[in-house]
């Protein structure tokens, strides 16, 4: 096997990435202290054509060259909104009907691998900080919570990890 070079991979440029269509997911970063971690979903987001990322609370926006190293242009291609409170967008979202999934372990958690995205619907997914998770006024907020089966000695997985493995469970659900 050979490994192919970046111009045989046939991706799209930032023009043509703006006009397909992507899937109906946003995804939603509050308080994400870790510019790394914000490039990273950014880039996953547009692997997986994710239609929009909010970021709000504490978290940085672009442009930052600590969140372009990680994202690599994606904040060119990926289209981005800055809403300081959440609990302000998550209102807009229920008036918009996006069905607001928090990512987190709670009482009650549906399991990533048991959930079957409706694909009619739209959906945004929440992350919450690093340490702290999913604010408690978000999880009551949300349609409901969706939780990443693990089952290892640590209780969480960096952020951009999660964001990674639920994109790619929507992207594949909704694509299957």
């Amino acid at each position: 096997m050979r490994k192919l070079k970046n111009e045989e991979l046939g991706r799209l440029n930032v023009d043509q990435f703006k006009k397909t269509e992507k899937i109906p997911v946003s995804i939603v970063l509050d308080n994400i202290r870790s510019l790394n971690n914000i490039g990273s979903v950014f880039r996953t987001a547009d692997a997986f054509l994710i239609k929009k990322i909010y970021l709000c609370g504490i978290t940085a926006t672009p442009p930052h060259k600590d969140i372009h190293k990680t994202a690599l242009g994606a904040t060119d291609s990926v289209e981005w909104e800055y809403v300081e409170d959440i609990m302000v967008l998550l209102e807009r979202l229920r008036k918009e009907e996006v069905k607001t999934i928090a990512i987190e372990q709670a009482e009650g958690a549906e399991m990533l691998h048991e959930f079957k995205p409706v694909p009619q619907d739209s959906y945004a997914l929440i992350y919450g900080n690093e340490v702290k998770g999913v604010q408690q006024k978000v999880v009551d907020s949300c349609d409901s919570v969706l939780e990443i089966p693990q089952f290892g000695t640590k209780h969480s997985l960096n952020i951009s990890v999660s964001a990674g493995v639920v994109i790619w469970d929507f992207w594949s659900k909704l694509n299957a």
